[in-house]
């Protein structure tokens, strides 16, 4: 499934989110893959909390950043999620993991997904409209 660029505009808090998830973008820990992931997450409150992924040398330990985002959000008591947002390290939409879907799953079932290229070309979807498997089996990640 090839996603495609939307023009939507966004709204105060969605800019806010974009501007903390590059934030934590470049604070990310990414020695093996090279790869810096940011996300952020808007609660129904209007809160906003952004994680990065965290690799270690074994993959099995390594966190993304949109599980990042939520743990910080659950841990400052929020436990529901509006809107996610996931800035990729390059020129692909990079939609989140099965892990993540799963950890996103359960605090918001219902949320809204922007995703980011490094560009700045934007997807906005349901949760339930993103492709499954965000990589293709050779690597090469969502079509542009």
């Amino acid at each position: 499934m090839t996603m495609r660029e939307e023009k939507s505009p966004l709204s105060s808090s969605e800019e806010k989110a974009l501007t903390l998830a590059r934030r934590a973008q470049a604070n990310a820990h990414a020695p093996y893959s090279g790869k810096r992931v940011g996300a952020a997450v808007i609660t129904p409150s209007g809160a906003i909390f952004a994680g990065c992924n965290v690799e270690n040398g074994s993959e099995a330990l390594r966190v993304c950043a949109e599980r990042n985002a939520i743990a910080a959000a659950v841990a400052a008591g929020e436990g529901q999620l509006a809107t996610i947002i996931v800035v990729s390290p390059d020129d692909r939409f990079w939609p989140p993991c099965d892990s993540c879907r799963s950890v996103i799953f359960e605090f918001a079932p219902e949320a809204q997904a922007i995703l980011f290229t490094w560009g700045g070309r934007s997807h906005r979807a349901s949760f339930a409209q993103l492709p499954a498997k965000p990589f293709e089996a050779d690597g090469t990640g969502m079509a542009p």
